[in-house]
């Protein structure tokens, strides 16, 4: 695309402290005037990010020469993979659940097997087209029900050990091919969170940013002190020695204010496309955006919670319903909003946990243990329900209770990031979780 295309985003903060971000690029010009034109990196609070001290803005980088993006969307609080996608041909789930299972003339067939739930209807169209794979009865090998530690060891990809530093994802990024940019640097933007700050599974080697409100957004925040500040701000450019902000501050604060006067609201998405007006649907629009504007991004991670359903989790309609609503029509939108641009991405959904095969008695479910996962791109095999399905019989729940997982988790991962990504190393990726190309599911 020849023309400037200013991607500028209005965002608010929401249920897991994930926010917005924004920016502005032109496409074919040199560094300089690729700075000059408004591709800078942004934060949304007081706090100036030491990635500014180390980089700025490269013109192509490692996903910019392969073409390829992997997206990662976090469902905290551990939803309900038997109500999402629904095995409605197991009479045992209808026992189990006598109020809250899908009736069968409400499922969204698949494959004469499995069904999705009508809230999730969006993604029928995007499955029936091949681009949505399902994996089903996947989960953590680790048998925690706590939300807290579950997180934490499938951002770590290290399920059982609380003493990994860093998060797959960062590690996927260290163990892919070597920035391509200007004097190998890559791109701000390469690793981005939408939130106030960097995610568990984007902490580690690779610098990651995470962008927050535009509203908030000035150099050094808002009130009487930002003029002060922001002088200080350009000062420390102006001075600075530093080989890669030297010659280049100055256009990178210039650039700065001029996306601080640009109006967020002249963003449009693609005809047709309209985002859930919630902060989850901010969060993606702003993701196609960062991606729009071609800035080098190769990893995005946002998340979503409120699907903790331990009371009405209700069944067709409800709780669970409307949330499924929200996050499918956001991810189809994403979708139709990146155009020709969705053939290069990859998105994954992921969540700590599934929820108790059998309902409780105040209408909701339990903390579970397998789950299903969406893998959604241009280069995916979809049209397929994924994985070994485990049954739910009482005799195949696990203790009793749950789905069992017959598939770990970092075996989709994996080859998200293996295929994406180009990370060709597992053992560093997923330490001790023997994952290799040989046992992949071959959804990509």
């Amino acid at each position: 695309m020849n023309s400037m295309r200013q991607a500028l985003v209005d965002t608010s903060d929401w249920g897991c402290d994930m926010g917005g971000r924004d920016l502005a690029r032109r496409s074919g010009a040199s560094r300089r005037g690729f700075l000059k034109g408004g591709a800078l990196a942004l934060v949304g609070t007081s706090v100036i990010p030491s990635f500014l001290l180390r980089s700025v803005m490269a013109e192509a980088t490692t996903a910019a020469a392969n073409n390829k993006r992997l997206v990662v969307l976090f469902q905290r609080g551990a939803a309900d993979g038997l109500n999402i996608v629904v095995p409605y041909t197991e009479k045992n789930y209808y026992a189990l659940r006598p109020s809250i299972a899908i009736k069968q003339q409400d499922v969204l067939d698949l494959d004469g097997r499995f069904g999705l739930h009508p809230a999730i209807a969006a993604f029928k169209p995007l499955y029936d087209q091949g681009h949505l794979a399902i994996i089903h009865a996947a989960g953590s090998t680790d048998s925690s029900r706590s939300h807290f530690d579950a997180q934490d060891y499938m951002e770590s990809g290290t399920p059982g050990l609380k003493s990994t530093q860093d998060g797959w994802l960062n590690r996927a990024l260290l163990n892919g091919p070597a920035p391509d940019g200007p004097g190998g640097k890559p791109s701000a933007f390469r690793a981005v969170a939408l939130g106030t700050q960097v995610p568990r599974t984007l902490q580690g080697k690779v610098p990651a940013i995470a962008v927050s409100n535009l509203a908030d957004f000035s150099v050094g925040g808002k009130g009487p002190q930002t003029s002060s500040i922001s002088n200080a701000f350009q000062a420390m450019y102006d001075e600075s020695s530093d080989a890669v902000l030297h010659g280049t501050g100055q256009e990178t604060f210039e650039a700065v204010k001029m996306l601080k006067s640009a109006d967020p609201a002249k963003y449009l998405a693609a005809a047709g496309v309209t985002y859930p007006n919630t902060p989850f649907g901010n969060s993606l629009k702003q993701i196609a955006q960062l991606m729009k504007a071609n800035l080098g991004v190769e990893a995005a991670f946002s998340d979503i919670g409120g699907w903790d359903t331990h009371q009405n989790q209700g069944a067709a309609t409800g709780q669970l319903a409307n949330r499924l609503t929200e996050f499918a029509n956001g991810i189809a939108a994403f979708w139709k909003d990146m155009g020709d641009d969705a053939e290069s991405i990859t998105l994954v959904t992921m969540s700590e946990f599934g929820r108790t095969a059998r309902q409780n008695g105040t209408g909701g479910t339990d903390h579970g243990h397998a789950n299903v996962m969406f893998v959604l791109g241009g280069q995916v095999k979809g049209g397929k329900v994924y994985g070994k399905w485990p049954g739910l019989d009482n005799g195949q729940l696990n203790e009793g209770r749950d789905l069992a997982v017959t598939t770990d988790f970092r075996r989709v991962l994996g080859e998200a990031a293996y295929k994406t990504l180009g990370a060709k190393n597992m053992e560093v990726v997923f330490p001790g979780a023997r994952v290799s190309p040989a046992d992949f599911l071959n959804f990509v």
